[in-house]
């Protein structure tokens, strides 16, 4: 295979030397995780005094990980992208409010977002949270709770409000293949993820028949989840839809480890990082192997998981843009991989959410965290975005100076 994720003129042809500074500016400043724990702090603090301090996140943080506040700002990103052969996984970035009312407006924006991705050419996609619709103390008692035969379990109450959770979800799936747009339902934590599940296959059983609209998130930190694929599998099997997930490495790994120890129970977490990559390109492999049964997006920002996961497309002669394989990234890292995957030809989106600045600002603290943590993360964003510069820089001058022996021959 010729395909190298080192290619830095394909990786940011789409970014002018303007941005790869400001690029340049922001993860050096996240590669001092001090300095990112003090902003992660701060920041949420500032937006709510009301400081003037929302132009300065607007043209970092924002800038760089964030499509725009609104969809019409968003579609100048997603069009851009576009151009590259890159498409997009379109996210309503806003934080989770509680209250019916608020549950039946979520599921209202995601519905406006579905019929605004259908007159995208590149917006194959959406990201729901179940959290959005549903009240989280709701998901974690069904996710204890004895299930009966008949229903969820024998609080009558909360099974009506299970019920109207599960017809905003019906909502959302049925414009969705109304308008033949995917649903990738996120991962969440372990102690709310049952019900989670459960509702993922309810919807696939009914929406996924001819085609996946609707893919449940596997996170392969946690050590039993390459069993339950499996098991999700055979579920599918028996009851003739197609199986559709997004698989990540996961995004709660502290939080379930300082759960677990606090409450005494067994950490779901895998014993280490060996393990979550090993479980992860099993999944991958796994999922390639069984691809007509399995639709599957590769949601990942490791070199080798990637490069591993296209070179077992060409292995067994699955065509690069199959429409059971999709590759993604976030937006606003890992254009090494996402923009020369997209140029050898595979179907690659970027992860682009979208939401005014101050309901953003969870996702992007998130962000600001997961670069200063993720080991050598932020690192490889610079030296990248470096040897770009460097790279526009030298042939900048061999141009001027070819232009310069033309004028004086």
């Amino acid at each position: 295979m010729r395909l190298s994720f080192n290619n830095t003129q394909t990786a940011f042809a789409y970014k002018t030397n303007k941005e790869l500074q400001a690029g340049r500016f922001l993860f050096g400043t996240m590669n001092y995780s001090w300095f990112a724990a003090i902003g992660v702090r701060l920041t949420p603090f500032l937006m709510k005094t009301g400081l003037p301090v929302h132009g300065a996140i607007r043209q970092t943080i924002f800038k760089q990980f964030v499509g725009g506040e609104t969809l019409e700002q968003t579609a100048k990103i997603a069009k851009r992208l576009g151009d590259y052969n890159v498409q997009v996984i379109l996210d309503y970035g806003v934080e989770a409010k509680q209250g019916e009312e608020n549950f039946d407006k979520a599921r209202d924006v995601f519905i406006r977002v579905i019929e605004y991705a259908a007159t995208q050419p590149n917006i194959p996609y959406i990201s729901v949270k179940i959290t959005g619709i549903a009240r989280f103390g709701l998901l974690k008692t069904l996710n204890s709770a004895p299930r009966l035969r008949s229903g969820v379990h024998d609080h009558e109450e909360e099974d009506a409000e299970w019920d109207r959770v599960r017809e905003r979800m019906y909502d959302i799936c049925e414009k969705a293949a109304e308008k033949n747009i995917g649903v990738l339902i996120d991962a969440e934590e372990s102690w709310i993820q049952d019900p989670i599940d459960r509702l993922s296959v309810e919807m696939m059983e009914i929406f996924n028949r001819e085609n996946c609209i609707v893919f449940n998130t596997i996170q392969l930190y946690r050590h039993d989840r390459m069993n339950f694929l499996k098991m999700y599998h055979n579920i599918a099997k028996q009851r003739g839809f197609i199986l559709g997930v997004k698989i990540v490495r996961g995004a709660y790994m502290e939080k379930e480890r300082a759960r677990a120890a606090q409450k005494g129970y067994p950490s779901p977490i895998q014993q280490d990082k060996s393990f979550t990559d090993g479980d992860f390109n099993s999944a991958v492999e796994y999922c390639i192997d069984n691809i007509e049964d399995i639709a599957t997006v590769i949601a990942t920002h490791n070199e080798y998981s990637n490069l591993h996961a296209a070179e077992l497309l060409d292995a067994k002669g699955i065509p690069h843009n199959h429409e059971h394989i999709h590759f993604s990234q976030l937006y606003g890292m890992s254009d090494n991989i996402t923009f020369n995957l997209a140029k050898a030809g595979y179907s690659v989106s970027k992860y682009l959410p979208f939401g005014p600045i101050r309901d953003v600002i969870p996702y992007l603290m998130r962000r600001a965290q997961e670069n200063s943590s993720m080991n050598g993360q932020t690192s490889r964003e610079l030296l990248l975005i470096k040897s770009e510069l460097k790279r526009r820089t030298k042939a900048a001058k061999e141009s001027k100076s070819k232009k310069a022996s033309l004028v004086n021959s």
